[in-house]
């Protein structure tokens, strides 16, 4: 069995905290997180949290719904959008793109491309590692791996994100409009 996507489930429960977790708010989301699900723990990691998301109770993820229904709420009473907060650097990267491009592009052909060296080099051992660099190594591969999805979400867009996102702002919103 692979290991729990507890941010995809946090992102269904609670759109505002999932949101918020990997922003600039991402502290004050992390925090409420540790308090609804593990208790005592002021910083849980992602694995403290996938086993507590893993395990959660009924009643703890009604806790989780209704602390995502305040943050939200708290968030406006501060007016911010924290919807709105994901797509700013998206949104700013497109504008420069739309006034000169090829800084992009350049860019992004030199990452990918030594990526893909460095990964080669790296998967058929071209590349030594001494043992004590080997999980800093691996970190920063990973690390990699997701810029490389970043990049290919710029280029070529993130339609299944965004409809995933769309429907967790319609299911966040009060059917009658309030607050």
């Amino acid at each position: 069995m692979g290991k729990l996507n507890w941010r995809s489930i946090l992102g269904k429960i609670a759109p505002g905290l999932g949101i918020a977790l990997g922003g600039p708010l991402g502290g004050a989301a992390g925090a409420i997180l540790a308090k609804v699900l593990t208790p005592g723990n002021d910083k849980p990691t992602d694995d403290d949290l996938a086993l507590a998301m893993s395990n959660a109770t009924p009643e703890q993820l009604l806790a989780l719904k209704t602390a995502d229904q305040q943050f939200i709420k708290d968030m406006r009473a501060l007016d911010v959008d924290v919807f709105k907060l994901e797509t700013v650097d998206v949104q700013s990267a497109r504008a420069m793109y739309a006034v000169n491009y090829w800084p992009q592009v350049i860019f992004s052909t030199l990452f990918i491309g030594g990526y893909f060296i460095i990964l080669g080099f790296y998967l058929t051992g071209r590349v030594t590692i001494a043992a004590e660099m080997k999980d800093t190594a691996t970190v920063l591969i990973g690390i990699m791996s997701a810029s490389v999805t970043a990049i290919m979400g710029f280029w070529f867009g993130s339609s299944f994100g965004s409809r995933e996102k769309t429907a967790a702002l319609a299911a966040s919103k009060p059917v009658n409009g309030g607050a």
